[in-house]
């Protein structure tokens, strides 16, 4: 290797501020990817990006490198349009789950690869995995077999895809250098690029519940997104939305998957619909199936109207090794031995239901992972969760909590006493829609899920 590229020469000219040539930054990630750089100097490097920050084309390059780590997918035998979606994270975000069978009902391929669950956001894969038998562990060969055949695959992160981002991401979080943009950006499109989709729609989350609690940084996130994604050759648009309370009335691995099938049979919470139509009208005209989003709109109303969108999820489970009954008979999931209703201690308004604090309660009860190699429980959470809004009497039940301990039981009704705050006075819905960007999004708008779009 060239002096130029040595490990020290590298770091030191993007710790005095320099941005990086195309193959310095090569150089890094090969580093990471093969071993050559150590623990200690990818963490200075890291340091370095995090304090000294990336230029656009930096950004480009570092996320376009990292996906050439690995394999990418040759998707080309799959003849229909390719989409999928990408969340930053949220509470009860079990978005994905219904998504994906509903845009693949509108007949868009989507391969979809997702995350597990850290702290206090919940993971598509654990959900997922909450179904008896259900595989998310496939090799790409399998994943490309399965979109051929059915169109939809939801998969984790395989070792062929960008390897360098989990290493890379392994030393971000034990070294305080997760909150960087282009490093978070990196990470995300790293592996959405590799798996060979045509187009992408992001849900970038901003509130208490979510990974970046301000607007402003969230936005800049989907800036970021959706600028890189597009240098790259990936059309990409970012929906931006609200986390300030849970989505949806459940909180909890199986009885997420449940609210899922019930979005699918068309009764499902109406803020949760109005994120999933959000984000797949996104999907559908990007991928070219749909002109405007309102006939996207009634693209994927049809498909669940038809059930056509319920019986994709059916084959989805059945494809990846799970008990499709599931779908018919959600009791088929895990259930917890101890299902106890918490009562509003006053009558009023639910003015707040601190989504972060619902998913620590859950997270005691075992629902999340404090740490990486924490197990989980995924028939523990809480469900029929009142909405920010809603009128409560006395003793009306907030939510039900399902637990397999009495001591986490006590303790996860103590602290969703301290998440939920009722008042004397009527609140109103927030909105959870805030702004989509992107190539010809459309001017900026803001919905509440309570009624029609505001312009």
């Amino acid at each position: 290797m060239p002096s130029l590229f040595l490990p020290q020469h590298v770091i030191a000219r993007k710790r005095d501020g320099h941005a990086l040539t195309h193959d310095e930054i090569i150089a890094f990630v090969q580093g990471a990817t093969d071993g050559s750089w150590s623990d200690d100097q990818l963490s200075a490097m890291l340091m370095a990006i995090f304090l000294r920050g990336m230029t656009p084309e930096e950004t480009v390059d570092y996320t376009l490198a990292m996906m050439r780590s690995g394999r990418v997918a040759d998707l080309s035998g799959v003849k229909l349009p390719k989409a999928d979606k990408h969340s930053t994270g949220g509470v009860g975000d079990k978005v994905s789950l219904h998504l994906a069978p509903m845009v693949a009902a509108c007949g868009v391929a989507v391969p979809m690869i997702s995350g597990r669950g850290l702290g206090h956001t919940g993971g598509t894969l654990d959900k997922l995995e909450s179904i008896p038998g259900f595989r998310v562990n496939l090799s790409l060969a399998e994943c490309r077999a399965q979109l051929e055949r059915i169109g939809i695959c939801l998969i984790g992160q395989t070792a062929e895809l960008a390897p360098a981002d989990k290493k890379l991401y392994a030393l971000r979080d034990v070294t305080g250098t997760v909150e960087s943009i282009p490093l978070i950006c990196a990470s995300i499109l790293s592996k959405k690029l590799a798996e060979g989709t045509d187009v992408l729609v992001g849900d970038v989350k901003f509130g208490r519940g979510a990974f970046m609690p301000d607007k402003a940084t969230a936005r800049e996130l989907a800036q970021a997104l959706v600028a890189v994604a597009t240098a790259a050759g990936t059309p990409m648009r970012a929906v931006l939305t609200a986390m300030d309370e849970p989505l949806g009335h459940t909180v909890g691995n199986a009885l997420e998957v449940a609210e899922s099938i019930a979005c699918l049979k068309g009764c499902g919470p109406a803020d949760t619909m109005e994120v999933t139509y959000a984000i797949g009208e996104q999907m559908l005209v990007l991928a070219g199936v749909a002109k405007t989003t309102a006939a996207a709109r009634a693209q994927l109303e049809a498909g669940i109207a038809s059930g056509a969108a319920f019986a994709k999820f059916r084959e989805l489970i059945a494809a990846q090794g799970g008990d499709a009954r599931v779908a018919d008979d959600p009791a088929k999931l895990p259930q917890a031995e101890l299902q106890m209703p918490f009562a509003a201690p006053r009558a009023g308004y639910v003015q707040e239901v601190d989504a972060r604090k619902v998913a620590l309660a859950t997270l005691r009860l075992g629902a999340g992972r404090a740490k990486a190699e924490d197990r989980i429980d995924h028939a523990v959470g809480v469900s029929d969760l009142v909405k920010i809004g809603g009128r409560v009497s006395v003793g009306m039940p907030l939510g039900v909590i399902h637990a397999n301990g009495t001591a986490a039981l006590a303790e996860a009704k103590a602290m969703l006493a301290k998440a939920i705050t009722i008042g004397p006075k009527p609140v109103k819905a927030p909105k959870l829609i805030e702004e989509i960007l992107g190539p010809d999004a459309g001017p900026r708008f803001q919905r509440s899920h309570r009624g029609p779009p505001r312009r």
